[in-house]
């Protein structure tokens, strides 16, 4: 099995790397199914065009025509450039945790850096953040990312009814509690966050409140556990449901699947969370759609 060390800069800016070292317990034999070689075959790809272009290699980095000409998303998050962005751009916040979720949070509903490196980090300054609302109403659009849906319509009937009230002028307001209470967590699986942190916050965003909390795994991993009972979004559920009823996420991380490329932290193998297993259940259903010719087409650029 190929591995892949992790670049110098990635093994400092996140903390959890130690953590995703140790092998789940208890480890289990790999399941006998014809679905989960196709997914094991499209995670050795998706690896080795990510290290041939580590490695600065030019185009094509694969002969498979779907992964040489349209998008898809790392097998690890971590090796996002946008989270990569987002946690370089975070680090002076880091001492002071309310602050850091702060603006995490900010980050993740913007969906853009680009437009936060513009407008100007949040504060627990309502007339400070007033100043941030003005030059976010003032950007030219697109100024939020269209890599996730913002659901307009969760926030419409309130106070706080468009994009810029809400991350400018709600976030800061609800945010210290939220802190408070993830600020008390021990190793807390990421569907059970959702649970005590969602009625404080106000809003049903799992979506948002999911990848935030990977992030505060990321930084934090004492906090959250990203091993296990992790949120399934609608994008992997078509994937997971194909392996038939009672099949979960847990059940991959806990198999002892050595025929993959997987990344190393000073030599040994990061193995792959529930986090990353959805993650990359929800690019395979991209993939087979466009196999099929369906589906969004997003153009490898």
């Amino acid at each position: 099995m190929s591995t892949f060390e992790l670049p110098e800069n990635l093994k400092t800016l996140y903390k959890h790397w130690d953590k995703h070292t140790v092998p789940p317990e208890p480890r289990e034999k790999p399941i006998q199914s014809a679905l989960l070689d196709e997914i094991l075959q499209f995670v050795t790809e998706r690896m080795n065009i990510w290290s041939k272009k580590q490695a600065g290699k030019e185009p094509p980095f694969t002969d498979d025509p779907i992964l040489q000409n349209y998008r898809f998303c790392n097998v690890y998050r971590e090796l996002d450039r946008q989270t990569i962005t987002i946690h370089e751009s975070l680090k002076p916040f880091l001492g002071d945790f309310e602050l850091w979720l702060l603006n995490l949070a900010f980050q993740r509903f913007v969906v853009k850096p680009e437009t936060v490196k513009q407008v100007g980090f949040l504060k627990f300054d309502k007339e400070y953040n007033k100043s941030v609302y003005r030059r976010l109403l003032e950007l030219d659009s697109p100024k939020y990312g269209s890599a996730y849906i913002f659901p307009i319509s969760v926030i419409q009937k309130t106070k706080y009814n468009t994009r810029e009230k809400f991350f400018t002028l709600y976030l800061p307001k609800v945010m210290r509690e939220v802190a408070n209470i993830i600020s008390g967590f021990e190793n807390v699986t990421v569907n059970k966050a959702l649970s005590q942190i969602l009625p404080t916050f106000g809003f049903n965003f799992y979506f948002h409140w999911t990848e935030i909390l990977i992030d505060v795994a990321y930084q934090h991993p004492a906090k959250i556990d990203l091993l296990q009972d992790f949120y399934i979004g609608p994008g992997a559920k078509p994937t997971l449901q194909r392996f038939g009823k009672g099949f979960q996420i847990e059940n991959l991380v806990r198999m002892q699947i050595d025929d993959i490329p997987l990344l190393t932290f000073n030599g040994k193998s990061v193995y792959l969370s529930a986090e990353n297993w959805e993650g990359i259940f929800c690019e395979f259903r991209k993939y087979t759609n466009l196999k099929a010719g369906k589906g969004r087409k997003r153009c490898y650029r």
